[in-house]
């Protein structure tokens, strides 16, 4: 355990009893006693999420813009706002996906990028490699120094004004995916992104990492709950979002992992890392969502990673797969041949048995409401 990664909200997550997991090399709280429990407070209230694994960095200097343009598979010149926030995957010269990463401006000279936890490392060195290819001279500052905390469902927002009341203002009439950066008398200076993981509203929070720990006691003072790792998968899930590793990673491109969305392909003179690999393949596959079909009322199994997919124009893969506790149904993504569409029937093997599944379009649950039906 000594050579786990510990978070600034480590010892706290301890005080709180979690059980504690090896996450990517983090020591992580899976759950704080009901991952159940948890992922319906997400759902109708308000939970919280220690996502201080998660990279802060900063990029500065003139060339920033073109310096995205290039590195990013979305285009940077949709964000012409401060505070505006992007969606991207980043990738190699192969198409494959290196990671997907938020990218937030604040000026033309000022980027800031929050990064995966198990791809951080992987991320920064490629940063750097494309900053020095291609002469743009940005300094790139990996943010140790700060702690993220994603407060996220119905009641969230408020609950977090409850804390920072100075925000209030100016973040009431913030749209999804912007930010605001604010000093607060009590957490120094902060960042409040409209973004999250779970399909309901609420904030990323950026907090200075040496008041994180009053941050998040808090919070919990105002009724926010304390959620883990369990609730966080289950709940991102539902909500038809990608997981690193897992749905997508190097060998895959987004146009097969349901992220051809962050693909900007307008501009023809726009050559991004990737863009000819991407252009060159294609799409080869279809990324779905799979209901496993209920027999005299019972499921025979629960979908997971890695089970095989058998639909009639050939094999496919589940990359995800959980119970869901919204839906009360075993569901997952799969990578299937692209001929498969929603309304299709399949058959995923679990345990040796070919059971019935139904293909549906993504996501499954948004806003507390269910969206997918067999």
């Amino acid at each position: 355990m000594s050579d786990l990664q510990h978070t600034p909200l480590h010892a706290t997550h301890l005080a709180l009893n979690a059980r504690m997991v090896d996450f990517g090399g983090w020591d992580m709280p899976v759950n704080y006693g009901s991952q159940i429990d948890e992922h319906h407070a997400v759902r109708t209230d308000a939970g919280m999420f220690d996502v201080s694994h998660m990279r802060v960095v900063d990029f500065t200097g003139d060339k920033a813009r073109e310096f995205f343009k290039y590195a990013i598979a979305n285009n940077v010149d949709k964000l012409t706002v401060p505070g505006k926030a992007l969606y991207s995957c980043l990738l190699n010269p192969e198409g494959g996906v290196i990671d997907d990463l938020i990218v937030y401006y604040f000026a033309d000279d000022n980027y800031r990028v929050v990064v995966n936890a198990g791809t951080a490392e992987k991320d920064i060195a490629w940063f750097g490699h494309l900053n020095a290819e291609g002469g743009f001279g940005l300094t790139i500052t990996p943010r140790r120094d700060f702690a993220i905390v994603a407060v996220q469902g119905p009641n969230a927002r408020e609950k977090v004004w409850q804390v920072l009341p100075e925000t209030r203002d100016a973040t009431a009439e913030l749209k999804p995916f912007n930010a605001v950066q604010f000093p607060v008398s009590s957490f120094g200076e902060v960042m409040l992104a409209r973004t999250g993981y779970t399909g309901e509203d609420g904030f990323e929070i950026v907090v200075p990492a040496t008041q994180v720990a009053a941050f998040w006691n808090a919070l919990i003072a105002q009724g926010v709950k304390p959620a883990g790792l369990g609730a966080r998968d289950t709940l991102r899930l539902e909500a038809g979002m990608n997981l690193y590793g897992q749905d997508m990673d190097d060998t895959v491109s987004p146009l097969d992992a349901g992220l051809a969305w962050t693909v900007d392909l307008t501009n023809p003179d726009r050559a991004f890392v990737g863009r000819s690999a991407l252009e060159a393949n294609g799409s080869k596959a279809r990324f779905v969502g799979l209901i496993l079909q209920k027999e005299n009322g019972r499921a025979g199994g629960v979908l997971r990673a890695h089970q095989k997919v058998v639909t009639a124009d050939g094999e496919g893969e589940i990359t995800s797969g959980t119970f869901s506790p919204s839906m009360q149904e075993s569901i997952a993504f799969a990578r299937v041949p692209a001929s498969v569409k929603p309304g299709d029937k399949v058959h995923v093997v679990i345990r040796d048995k070919k059971l019935p599944a139904s293909v549906v379009k993504l996501p499954f649950v948004r806003n507390g409401k269910v969206l997918a039906a067999l």
